[in-house]
Order: structure tokens, then C-alpha cells, then sequence
């Protein structure tokens, strides 16, 4: 902290203090307005609901009514659910309100917090997305607080992954909607491939993020993607997989662990480095030569590995590389059901539905030997950075949040709220133990959890992968400690598993934060032991009455817990990021329960050999340390607290790299996706294509002109050109036009003769029939033109970054040229729609003439070899800002022979009109 901060600290108090000052009077009048609530029957809560919504219409504002909608909710949830909101639990909810993001601790209720927030919002009538990690939580959650919202006279649905559209468009018409960030995300991605009536959802006004740190941080470098069938080339996966073991990589010096450097003129013996940070591969030109001659050796190349034809192989081979030196079974995927399924590296779920990129997946497969899937093509991607930027309001809750408070002000502008806890924080947080090697601290570990487990004290381990938690398992095992293990494998048995964690004797092994969202209460949760006794075809009764007998058990169990010191957690090794060692820290002493965490650390763990582990275990062994003897030192934690930031202030830079390139991508689907709604609506379209057709002879129109003074037959050609591109052959005399000097009208007659043509298919189809066609025209079009537009933009990415080298910005570049393609994507839409739009030939069909007067049918057919939008050359015109159906002049429109309005004095089509 700085002088200047500590000063100001000293004179406004911490960030905590200020907030929390804040905070205190808005409880206060909640409370005021209780004892009113606790006045009104059953029925008056629904119609105190109403007057709510009408006091907002007069121009009331949300803040206003706070008091009084809060102290509603709070009623409502202690009437229905037996549970009266704490204060710091209203807390909460007006921070969420605010639109910013409530820290609190594990067990305090984030669940119940929601519901005021999410209750007054629905009040605008709006919409209220609620979002959780899994469809098992936003279930729970839902049907939890579904009484209480019913009570209050607002609607609450669910989106699962198993719903049909039907179901979907129902959940989000209530007023407040449940469910995943992967199915909000991709709804939001299928809507914009449909047309209106088969839209789901109605807008983003106002959303709360349940562990928003794991969605928004955590989960931000993966964007969603929707994806079709591309170029089948899976054999070349195949075959590369076969070869890729004959290459080496470069040998690394024994002492300091690092790779020759070649600047330095340094032998270098191998055919690539590997950087496990980034999991990228480089190869050196020994290594280049030795793949070409692989791929010669095997005739799947005849001439250079660098000939246009053959350079992809240099792709599949990086693929190859990564999938066998950098990606780990059972570490960053499972295979299972004889597929490739990625596992979440911060939560140690398997992401359901994803697919690494760019290769790497089916190079995985090929490596494991399974059946590869034809390559995906991208038909539609957002990144979850891009997508919760869209709504209005956004917050959300989680229990650790505070250390990268910077990281959501900078790139959502979220500001970090610390709400207190109800009860002080009873959990003794113990110093690390450092061993000198991994089986000296597996051996630790193992001892403490067997002494540990002996006078019954729950326990739970976290691993950082399934790789650990498997062979902790198998160590576990062998001294016949019994055990439950919950990692991707088994995450259907996550609730229960976790639940369970708390009891006397219980030892869990968890990766990273399985389980999040489901409470480790001590003792055991009778909840979930009253449904196992009951039976699953148990009535509500028989469910009450195991209930019952099961919470006067968990009653004892749970003091006897309490003696024993509560939950221990064991960290098995420190993560990347210092938040996620808080979140498996904060699983214990949850509401001021007794508690005991520790970390085990060894100089082989990732995080440590990655930052000098091998220097750090010299160093020790120089001063004495023997092996299977823990070293404790203040300095060795600072040491790994440093490690952890340097990787989170990197990983940072990733995402915010990924989000400055995402985000031209944005602006761009942003607009696309508008342009496509606002042409489904649009009932006038034939005026768009009169305006292309207009600015598009006006083009050629110019081109003439500058033709004319060095070829004779300039006239000729125009009209030539605008025969091939709209179809239509124009009988016009140069001379009309003063051979040039009359551009002006030589524009005003080809646009109205174009007009005239226009206007008569219009009057034989009908409006509504040439409209119907046209808006086909368009989505084919725009849905078509979008996905080669995401595959080039997709290349240039990945290519740009050689400009560098050039001393260029590849950023700067990124954006330059990727909005010249986007602009070139416009205008070839434009230009091909109304090229088919003129060339088509409309007919009315026979029996036509008796219902003519009540109903008609149009029959086109264009010249083209296809009548569809995917088919046809287009014309290229010079790059144009986007326009949406017509132009909204600011200036008043300036002739072609007017004076030029820059001031030069010449016309304006000899100047800025060129």
C-alpha cells in the first residue's frame, strides 16, 4: 500500500469499512418496514406486488422501494422456507441490486440472498436471469426458492439442457429465469441462426451470477462455439499420430533446466520446445527438416513441406505434439463413453459439450486411439466475457472474489462488495508444509489423514487433478482408510458425495472445487439422508416424518463433530491461483462453525517447478533439509504467494488478450446479428435493394467517367456491366448524356428504369410475396456469409501475430484488416441480394386469375446457376461503413455538380465525391 493510501485509509477507513458504513442504514429501514409485512395475510403478498409495479410505471425508481420489497421477501422466505434472511444476508442482496458483486463466505446463504435482489428486479417486468454452474444447482436452487417467489406473486422457470424450444421460450418468460451460463450462452447464439418466432429468449436486463468468479474468470478463455461439419480430414490426424514419437525434443542443460539459446550461439540437439505455461510447441529447423522428410518417407508429400499444398502439416505435427507432451489423461480430460471430454481445470468438472480447437481435439483422439470427429466448422461464438457485458445490469456472489476485485473492475466494471459474516470466522488456518519431493509429501499426507482419521474429525483433500486424487486414492486404499472420491469421473454423485462430507469419520478427496454450491454441513446433512430413508416414491409425509428422525440424529451428530474441531481441510498442493486455495480453505468454519486447514507443498509440484522449484530444492538440500523432513519459513511462503501472482497476472493478460480480440469480433456479431433481425421485420425491403442499387450505379457511374477520357467504347462497357450484374439490358444513347458530362442524369434515368422494373415484380408477386423472398435471400445470405466471415477472421488471427516481426501491432492489424473484410462482407451481401432480386422473373401461376384479387403466388427463378443466396459470383465494391435498411442523412445530400462542401472550390464529383 502507498503512502498516499495508507493516509487516505487512515482518514476514510479500508474499502470494507466504508462499504460496509454504507450498508448499514439500508438494513436498517428493511427493518422498519417488517413489522407492516408481518401484518399482511397470504393473499395480500401477490397484490402488494402489483402496487409495486404500479408505483414503478408513475416514475418510481427500484432504490426507492427497496425497504419495502425487501422486507416482503424476507417475510416471505420465513414464512415458506422457515428461514428468516440474516441482516448480512440483506446485505448482500442490495449489493447485488447495485450492480456489483457480493463477497461472502461459504454457508452463508448466497441462495436465500438472492431472492430479494431478484425479486425486485422482476418487478420491472423485464426479466431476472439467475445463473449457476450446473443444471443440478440451478434446479435445486429454483425449485428451493420456488415457494417463496410463488408466495410473492412472481413466476419462476428453469432451463435444463434437455429442454426443446417449447419448454425454453416457457422458462424464459417468467419473471425470473434459472439455469447455466452454457445454455444462456448458447440460446443466445441458436437465436440469431432462427427467425423471430422461434426466438427464446426476450432480452438481457438484469442477471446475478451465482460462483461468479468461476464463470466470469476461471471459464472466460474458453469461448462458446457452435459448431457444423467441416472438411473431412480426420486420416491426416491418423497418420501424423503415427510419426509424431520419431520426433525429439531439444535437450535442456542439466544444471539450469532450460533450453539452449540459439542467439547466444548455443548447439541446439531436437526437433521442438515445449512451454508447459502456455502448452504451446515451437519447432526448431532441425525439426522442420526432420518432418518433411517423415512426410516424403511415408509419400504423403511429394515437394516441400513448405509448398502452399503441404504447409498444414506443420499444424497437424504441432497438434500432434501438444496432445502427447502438454494435455495429460485423467489431468486436463477423461476419456469416457469412448470420448474425448474435457475436464475443467479450476473446478475439476468435465465440461459437457466441449471440444478443444483448432485440431487439437482430434489430436487427442488420435493419440487415445478412438474415433475422431470430422473437423467442426464455427457457425456462431461468443466468448462469456462479450456475452454478460450485454446486459444492463449485471452482479453477482461468491465467496472468494476480493483477490481479483481488479480484474472485474477493469474488464466487466464490477465493483467487489465484502459482506461480512454472520458469525466470526472459527477456522484455524495452519502454515504449509514443505517437503524436499512429491512421495515425501504423498507419505505426509497420508500419515496425517490416518492420525486425523483416527478420532473421527471429517476430513477433506483437495487435488488439483483426477490424476492425484486417484493415485491419493490408491495410497489411501492400501492403508485401508476408507474414502470417497469425487472428481469428473464421478461428478453424478457430486451432491451426495459432498453432502456427506461433514460427517464423524468422513474422508473425502475432491478435485479443486467439486462440489461448489452444496453446503458441508458437520455432522452429515439430513436433508439428503431423510430422501434415502424415505425412499425415492416416498409421499411428503412419510419425507416429513424421516426428516424428523434424521435431524434429531444429525442434532447430535453434529456436537459431536463440533468437539472433535470440525471439517479439516488438506490442500494437496498450492494452485495456480491463490483464490481457488481460499475456496477449498473456506469449505470449512462455514457460519462459526470450528474449523482446520493446511497445504502440503513439494519442490515437484507444477506450480513450484514451474517458478525455480528446482533451485528452491538445491537450496534446501544445502542447508541441511534431509528428505521425508518439512521445512517451515515465512520466506519459502512469501516465495510460493509470489509464484501464485505471477501466474495470475498472466493469466490475466490471456484474458484480457483474448477480450481485445474478441472484441472486434463483437462489434461485428453485434451488428450482424441486428442487421438479421431488423431485415426479418422489416416489411419494406425492396427499398433496401433500391438503395444498393442506387449507390451501386452511382460506382459505376464514376468508373465511366474516368474510362471515358481513354476509351471511346466506355458507354458500352457500363451498360454491359450492368447487364452482367442486375441482369437487365438498358437501350440508352450516350449522346443524351453529353458523353460524360451529365453523369448526374445518366444516374436518375438507369435507377428509375431500375425502379420501374422493381415495381413491376412487385405488382405481379404482391408486397408481401416479393418481401417474403427478398428476407430469404437476405438470411440465406447473411448466415452463409457469417460463417466464411468467422473461418477467415479465424485465420487471420491465428497469422497475424508473424506481423510483429515487421514491428507491426498485431492487434492494430487484427482490427484494421478484420473490419476491411467485415466491410467487403456487407457490400457482397448487398450486391448479390439485389443482383438476384433484378435478375429474377416472376410469374403468376394460372389458377392465379380467378384469386388474384385475394391471394397470389410468385414463382421466381433467377439466372444464376442457383436461385439460392449460396450460389453466384459477386461483385467487390470498396470497403463502406455498415447501413442498416436506408440511410439517415446528418447533412443535407450534396449533388455531383455542386460545389464540393470541403471548401475547394471544385465539384463535388471531382473532389471528396470521387
Amino acid at each position: 500500500m502507498s503512502v498516499v493510501d495508507s493516509i487516505f485509509t487512515a482518514i476514510f477507513g479500508s474499502k470494507k469499512e466504508r462499504d460496509l458504513k454504507e450498508l448499514l442504514p439500508n438494513v436498517e429501514k428493511i427493518k422498519e418496514k417488517e413489522s407492516r409485512a408481518k401484518s399482511l395475510a397470504a393473499e395480500d403478498f401477490p397484490k402488494q406486488t402489483e402496487l409495486f409495479k404500479e408505483r414503478l410505471k408513475k416514475g418510481e425508481t427500484l432504490e426507492s422501494l427497496i425497504p419495502e420489497a425487501f422486507a416482503l421477501a424476507r417475510e416471505a422466505a420465513s414464512r415458506l422456507l422457515g428461514e428468516r434472511p440474516y441482516d448480512t444476508q440483506m446485505m448482500g442482496a442490495i449489493v447485488l441490486n447495485a450492480g456489483k458483486i457480493a463477497e461472502l463466505k461459504t454457508g452463508e446463504g448466497k441462495t436465500l440472498m438472492t431472492v430479494p435482489a431478484a425479486y425486485l428486479n422482476a418487478l420491472t417486468g423485464n426479466g431476472v436471469h439467475v445463473i449457476t454452474v450446473n443444471d443440478y444447482l440451478a434446479e435445486r436452487n429454483a425449485e428451493w426458492m420456488r415457494p417463496v417467489y410463488e408466495y410473492l406473486g412472481v413466476s419462476v422457470g428453469t432451463i435444463l439442457t434437455t429442454m426443446d424450444n417449447d419448454a425454453r421460450k416457457i422458462a424464459y418468460d417468467c419473471d425470473i429465469t434459472y439455469g447455466t451460463n452454457n445454455e444462456f450462452g448458447f440460446d443466445y447464439l441458436r437465436d440469431n441462426m432462427k427467425f423471430i418466432e422461434g426466438k427464446v429468449q426476450r432480452g438481457f436486463a438484469y442477471c446475478i451470477i451465482d460462483e461468479i468468479d468461476s464463470i466470469l474468470i476461471d471459464e472466460a478463455r474458453t469461448p462458446l462455439i457452435i459448431s457444423g461439419q467441416g472438411e473431412d480430414d480426420t486420416f491426416k490426424y491418423h497418420e501424423v499420430d503415427k510419426y509424431v514419437s520419431q520426433l525429439e525434443e531439444v535437450q535442456k542443460d542439466p544444471e539450469t533446466d532450460d533450453y539452449p539459446d540459439e542467439a547466444q550461439g548455443q548447439t541446439v540437439i531436437g526437433d521442438y520446445k515445449l512451454n508447459e505455461k502456455s502448452k504451446n510447441v515451437s519447432f526448431t529447423d532441425q525439426g522442420m527438416l526432420h518432418i518433411e522428410e517423415i512426410l516424403k518417407q511415408h509419400n504423403l508429400i511429394s515437394g516441400s513441406l513448405f509448398d502452399e499444398e503441404n504447409f498444414e502439416y506443420i499444424h497437424y505435427f504441432t497438434q500432434a505434439v501438444r496432445a502427447h507432451e502438454l494435455y495429460k489423461i485423467d489431468v486436463d480430460y477423461v476419456v469416457k463413453d469412448r470420448a474425448v471430454q474435457i475436464v475443467d481445470e479450476f473446478t475439476g468438472r468435465i465440461l459437457e459439450g466441449r471440444r478443444y480447437g483448432d485440431g487439437l481435439h482430434q489430436a487427442i483422439e488420435a493419440k487415445e486411439h478412438i474415433r475422431i470427429a470430422q473437423r467442426s466448422r464455427t457457425m456462431a461464438t461468443i466468448t462469456f466475457q462479450n456475452f454478460f457485458r450485454m446486459y444492463n445490469k449485471l452482479s453477482g456472489m461468491t465467496g472468494t472474489a476480493d483477490t481479483e476485485a481488479v480484474e472485474f473492475n477493469k474488464i466487466y466494471n464490477l465493483d467487489v462488495v465484502v459482506v461480512p459474516t454472520h458469525k466470526p470466522v472459527a477456522r484455524v488456518d495452519e502454515n504449509d508444509e514443505i517437503y524436499l519431493n512429491e512421495d515425501d509429501k504423498w507419505n505426509a499426507i497420508c500419515n496425517e489423514i490416518a492420525e486425523v482419521h483416527k478420532k473421527g474429525q471429517p476430513i477433506l483433500v483437495g487435488t488439483i487433478s483426477i490424476e492425484k486424487s486417484e493415485h491419493l486414492s490408491a495410497l489411501l486404499t492400501k492403508r485401508g482408510i476408507r474414502h470417497e472420491v469425487l472428481n469428473a469421473k464421478n461428478h453424478a454423485r457430486e451432491a451426495l458425495i459432498i453432502a456427506e462430507a461433514g460427517a464423524k469419520g468422513a474422508v473425502t478427496i475432491a478435485t479443486n472445487m467439486a462440489g461448489r454450491g452444496t453446503d458441508i454441513k458437520l455432522g452429515g446433512n439430513p436433508e439428503f439422508r431423510a430422501q434415502k430413508r424415505a425412499g425415492t416414491e416416498a409421499t411428503e409425509e412419510q419425507y416429513a416424518a424421516a426428516l424428523k428422525i434424521e435431524r434429531e440424529q444429525w442434532q447430535k451428530d453434529y456436537e459431536e463433530v463440533k468437539a472433535l474441531g470440525g471439517l479439516y481441510v488438506i490442500g494437496t498442493e498450492r494452485h495456480e491461483s491463490r483464490r481457488i486455495d481460499n475456496q477449498l480453505r473456506g469449505r470449512s468454519g462455514r457460519q462459526g462453525d470450528p474449523g482446520r486447514s493446511k497445504f502440503f507443498i513439494s519442490t515437484d509440484d507444477d506450480l513450484m517447478r514451474l517458478f525455480g522449484g528446482e533451485r528452491l530444492k538445491s537450496m534446501m538440500q544445502r542447508i541441511g533439509m534431509q528428505p521425508g523432513e518439512p521445512i517451515y519459513h515465512p520466506w519459502l511462503s512469501k516465495t510460493i504467494e509470489n509464484a501464485q501472482k505471477k501466474v495470475e497476472e498472466r493469466n490475466f493478460e490471456i484474458r484480457k488478450h483474448l477480450l481485445e480480440y474478441d472484441d472486434v469480433l463483437n462489434e461485428q456479431r453485434s451488428f450482424i446479428y441486428q442487421q438479421r433481425d431488423d431485415i426479418i421485420a422489416d416489411e419494406q425491403l425492396t427499398k433496401r435493394v433500391m438503395q444498393t442499387a442506387s449507390d451501386t450505379i452511382e460506382d459505376y457511374v464514376d468508373e465511366y467517367c474516368k474510362e471515358l477520357r481513354k476509351n471511346p467504347n466506355a458507354f458500352a462497357s457500363l451498360l454491359d456491366k450492368i447487364k452482367k450484374t442486375f441482369g437487365l439490358s438498358l437501350q440508352l444513347d450516350s449522346t443524351q448524356y453529353a458523353n460524360g458530362k451529365n453523369d448526374e442524369k445518366l444516374i436518375e434515368d438507369i435507377v428509375e428504369k431500375m425502379r420501374q422494373d422493381l415495381q413491376e415484380k412487385e405488382l405481379i408477386a404482391g408486397t408481401a410475396n416479393i418481401n417474403m423472398f427478398i428476407r430469404s435471400l437476405y438470411i440465406q445470405a447473411i448466415d452463409r456469409k457469417w460463417l466464411d466471415h468467422l473461418e477467415m477472421l479465424e485465420t487471420l488471427r491465428e497469422s497475424v501475430h508473424l506481423r510483429s516481426y515487421g514491428e507491426k501491432n498485431p492487434l492494430t492489424e487484427y482490427k484494421i484488416e478484420g473490419f476491411n473484410i467485415f466491410y467487403n462482407m456487407l457490400d457482397d451481401i448487398r450486391i448479390d441480394i439485389a443482383s438476384k432480386v433484378f435478375r429474377v422473373k416472376v410469374q403468376v401461376s394460372p389458377e392465379g386469375e380467378e384469386r388474384r384479387a385475394r391471394e397470389q403466388k410468385i414463382n421466381m427463378n433467377t439466372q444464376h446457376q442457383s436461385s439460392s443466396a449460396f450460389g453466384g459470383g459477386s461483385v467487390m465494391s470498396g470497403a463502406s461503413k455498415p447501413e442498416n435498411a436506408q440511410y439517415v442523412r446528418t447533412t443535407p445530400k450534396v449533388g455531383r455538380n455542386d460545389p464540393c462542401p470541403c471548401g475547394s472550390g471544385k465539384k463535388y464529383k471531382h473532389c471528396c465525391g470521387r
